[in-house]
């Protein structure tokens, strides 16, 4: 048998095909060991989450692939029990802890650490993340208060930044969320957020809390007015006057029909005088 008649077997390389950005595609079901190996170091160093077309670039396969393999990775490590999980967050992929470890994650990380938000910064971000985009001049026309210190406050940390101008008088800055904002909520895109009618108490706890607050004037209020019988005030006034002690002095302030009683004389004074 010569060389000629010897089967020469495919090469991957020979078979990828060039894509219109120049780069070659990779068929991911020849090497899918060195596929999962590529993805797997790419997003171990990363700080952010990488989106599915990047990698696809990165190991020269198809999006496609690329999220096929990260679905069966996160799966696998979730059966094995691995205390971290691969997860889509803010449209990429990237590694974090498992959720059921975040007591241990938060003794190392919380350890020692006191800058955490206000509640007036707290406030402000889910404003602005419900009702995004949103100018400075609204989110305080919610609150009721200024809120430049806290809306810079959260674009100092990255939460917020400015996405658009207000086509109107003045072109007010218009805010929105950013990616950090995302992947600290642990969630994909701004739809994921929880609806707020979940924090809305329902129609019948309303009732009740203004049934509560409300002054009911169907209900008279009675006063009791308690009355002095009029023999007692008849033995009152035909009491004698006892007698009182050289250091005491009675005076009688009563008004009569002719006159008063002068407290300082201590004589009737007639009305004419």
């Amino acid at each position: 048998m010569t060389n000629e008649d010897t089967p020469v077997e495919d090469s991957p390389i020979e078979d990828a095909q060039p894509t219109s950005e120049g780069s070659v595609l990779v068929d991911s079901s020849v090497l899918p060991d060195e596929l999962t190996a590529a993805i797997e170091a790419v997003l171990m160093v990363a700080e952010r989450p990488i989106e599915p077309r990047l990698l696809a670039q990165l190991v020269e396969t198809s999006v496609e692939s690329v999220e096929a393999t990260c679905a069966e990775l996160d799966s696998t490590y979730r059966e094995q029990g691995r205390g971290f999980v691969l997860a889509r967050v803010a449209g990429g992929y990237r590694f974090q802890s498992h959720p059921e470890q975040a007591a241990y994650v938060e003794r190392f990380v919380v350890e020692g650490q006191s800058s955490r938000l206000s509640a007036a910064a707290l406030e402000t971000l889910a404003i602005v993340a419900y009702k995004q985009p949103i100018s400075r001049a609204q989110v305080a026309a919610i609150r009721g208060v200024s809120v430049d210190a806290v809306m810079r406050t959260l674009t100092q940390r990255g939460y917020i930044a400015e996405v658009s101008r207000d086509p109107g008088p003045g072109q007010a800055v218009m805010y929105g969320t950013t990616a950090l904002f995302l992947e600290r909520l642990n969630i994909n895109s701004i739809v994921d957020l929880p609806e707020l009618g979940d924090f809305v108490p329902s129609a019948d706890v309303v009732e009740a809390l203004e049934h509560g607050l409300r002054f009911d004037s169907d209900v008279d209020t009675e006063v009791v007015v308690e009355e002095v019988p009029a023999t007692s005030v008849e033995a009152d006034e035909e009491a004698p006057l006892t007698e009182q002690s050289a250091d005491e002095e009675v005076i009688d302030l009563r008004d009569s029909a002719t006159g008063y009683v002068d407290p300082v004389a201590g004589t009737a004074a007639s009305e004419g005088e």
